[in-house]
């Protein structure tokens, strides 16, 4: 058995992105994601990479855009606000097909918010904030042994598919302490770079842009990059499921609330209620074919979220009958406890 280490959710990130091959970090300081930013300005020291706090998020992800030119494998981390800044270069990102890891550690919003933990900007992550047809792979981890394993994966389905991948996570995870195991050190440090600016000694220029302005060319780039993101939505579902193959009541949640909605599950049980949970572990692409057909078998469904009912519109259109979805959720930082979800389950008061 793997040594565990006891971390909080950012230095399991930190660690796992470093293991997986990051040697350039570029962020800005924001609560509740300021352990990322500490723990590389020590750690990528250490292992030859590059940590530079840059003056704003815009600075960040344009610096990440530079790095992911060269074909190397960089990060970006925020909280809600500071990813709203970045929407820019994440769309910039996009339309060059430039891998690279952007993290979300969320908090209260709109606005400035609050620093509380919640789960708001699902819209944002999985429907696109930024201009243009693109698309973000989402992975929404619900332990921290799966920060560390989604954000390893993270970085290599972004050189895979040269595209930007996104872990999506509460500020509670971020803080929240676990024993996790690590990978070990990845050998490649970079991704395959036949496509990438590395200098064109003894071989032809290359060019990397996302201003087409020939009659026709943009609409093939993006035709290109919707065939991508379909092949995608067929290879990369993740999910997991408990108790889930004869619920006549079907929690779905994600990230930190399908660990609540697992403790659910198991008193609705207690309790004689045959409950079981849909967890997404991929945000985009949604399994939903997945669920509709767990839908089918289910009398009540409710989607719980730390927002104002985001994934519950997914959860609606995937259903095989919409008018069988409830919703219970939090906003502005409120968590949703156990025993309220078991009391809008079965009725009670």
């Amino acid at each position: 058995m793997k040594e565990k280490k006891l971390v909080c959710g950012n230095v399991a990130l930190s660690e796992a992105a470093i293991r997986a091959g990051c040697r350039f970090y570029f962020g800005y300081p924001i609560t509740p994601q300021n352990e990322v930013t500490s723990y590389m300005s020590l750690r990528m020291n250490e292992v030859g990479g590059v940590f530079l706090q840059a003056e704003s998020e815009l600075a960040s992800v344009n610096m990440v855009f530079g790095a992911a030119l060269t074909g190397a494998k960089a990060m970006t981390t925020s909280s809600s606000p500071g990813i709203s800044l970045m929407q820019e270069g994440i769309s910039y990102l996009a339309g060059c097909e430039l891998p690279a890891v952007i993290v979300n550690v969320m908090r209260g919003g709109p606005g400035l918010g609050n620093i509380a933990p919640s789960q708001s900007d699902y819209f944002q992550a999985v429907k696109g904030g930024g201009h243009g047809d693109y698309r973000l792979l989402v992975f929404a981890p619900s332990t921290l042994q799966e920060i560390v394993d989604y954000t390893y994966m993270a970085f290599s389905k972004a050189g895979q598919y040269r595209m930007q991948v996104m872990i999506l996570m509460d500020g509670l995870m971020g803080q929240m302490m676990e024993p996790v195991s690590f990978p070990e050190m990845s050998e490649s440090f970079s991704y395959r770079n036949d496509w990438a600016l590395t200098g064109c000694k003894k071989r032809e220029p290359r060019s990397i842009k996302s201003l087409f302005l020939e009659e026709g060319v943009l609409e093939r780039h993006n035709k290109n990059l919707q065939k991508k993101y379909g092949e995608i939505r067929e290879r990369e579902i993740l999910y997991d499921t408990f108790l889930a193959d004869d619920a006549d009541v079907l929690l779905t949640a994600f990230g930190f609330c399908g660990r609540l909605c697992k403790k659910a599950v198991e008193e609705l049980r207690g309790m004689g209620i045959k409950a079981g949970l849909f967890r997404p572990i991929t945000l985009w692409p949604f399994p939903g074919d997945v669920f509709t057909g767990l839908s089918k078998r289910s009398r009540k469904i409710f989607c719980v979220e730390m927002n104002a009912g985001q994934m519950v519109e997914d959860i609606m259109f995937y259903a095989d009958d919409k008018n069988k979805v409830g919703f219970i959720g939090r906003t502005g930082g409120g968590i949703p406890s156990v025993s309220e979800i078991v009391k809008a389950v079965t009725g009670k008061r």
